[in-house]
């Protein structure tokens, strides 16, 4: 889960300063919530009415959200530092579904002066795969520790990189994972962002036409719907799964072609390119299907001999 700043070019005399990461500034405008679904990219919960006083409940809503749903599938909630509260991280411990949640814990100098003066032997040098699988080596640390506020033993992995940097400090109520996988999963919480960032260029999530509240909420909505149908697509295009919006627009959806109709069929003649074939693999199922929505014509789509 995490937060985007959305700016607004209406009336932002109700509206609070948030800061945003892709103008490097803070300004007043509308912050909003996503939550994404990291082995699928799909974004399943959005929401544009936070405000600073209910920041740190967001994590509550969105579990009363997901009980409305039938589905049990939610396990796991990663976020960053500043996403809510230790007591509402409690609120996850005692949580009936038993939701477990990794997080970043804010360094104060004292803990930063604790960490410096542990000797080289309190350190584990572990390799944690990256996603061009070379892998990398990263020192950490282990300890149980009792933040003020959470009221209970909490696991803490300080993590050094290569580069002597001050150490991030993950914390989580998981204390069955391995120290990789709890590094490993954590990681993937930057997926998010980087889909977050796809919003703002790709979507132009941070040029929102709206001048009225109301329909940046349905501009929010109409582009996580077209981020997630990008996704559907990407999931039924072998090799192509880890692609970003922008790749499969350029790969697949930008190109031009022509329409032809007679009397027992619609057919979409595609211009070539490159990674047509793998497109039309992906469409195998639905060629020749009857359209009932064109007096049962049937579909087919083909590619062109020429680009």
């Amino acid at each position: 889960m995490d937060f985007v700043s959305i700016p607004y070019w209406g009336d932002d005399s109700h509206l609070e300063n948030n800061w945003s990461g892709s103008r490097n500034q803070s300004l007043s405008s509308i912050l909003a919530v996503l939550a994404q679904d990291p082995d699928t990219g799909i974004i399943t919960y959005g929401d544009s009415s936070v405000r600073h006083e209910n920041q740190a409940q967001v994590v509550i809503e969105f579990l009363d959200f997901y009980r409305s749903d039938t589905s049990d599938n939610l396990k796991y909630l990663i976020f960053d530092s500043k996403f809510t509260t230790y007591e509402n991280l409690r609120k996850l411990e005692d949580n009936p579904n038993s939701i477990k949640f990794i997080t970043i814990r804010r360094r104060g100098p004292k803990i930063i002066a604790e960490l410096d003066a542990l000797p080289k032997s309190k350190w584990t040098t572990i390799r944690v795969a990256t996603a061009n699988g070379r892998g990398r080596n990263l020192q950490v640390h282990e300890q149980v520790i009792l933040p003020k506020g959470y009221g209970k033993n909490i696991r803490q992995i300080a993590v050094l990189g290569t580069r002597r940097v001050k150490p991030a400090l993950i914390i989580t109520n998981d204390f069955e994972v391995s120290i990789k996988e709890v590094v490993r999963k954590y990681a993937r919480r930057w997926l998010v962002e980087q889909e977050v960032s796809e919003q703002v260029h790709f979507f132009h999530l941070n040029r929102v036409s709206s001048s009225m509240v109301i329909k940046v909420d349905f501009d929010l909505t109409m582009s996580i719907l077209a981020h997630n149908l990008y996704r559907l697509l990407a999931a039924d295009l072998p090799g192509f799964s880890h692609q970003t919006t922008a790749s499969l627009f350029d790969k697949f959806i930008d190109n031009s072609g022509k329409i032809i109709i007679d009397a027992e069929s619609v057919t979409v003649v595609l211009k070539k390119k490159r990674n047509i074939p793998a497109l039309l693999q992906a469409l195998t199922r639905f060629q020749d299907k009857p359209l009932s929505c064109l007096n049962n014509l049937r579909f087919r789509v083909i590619a062109d001999s020429s680009s």
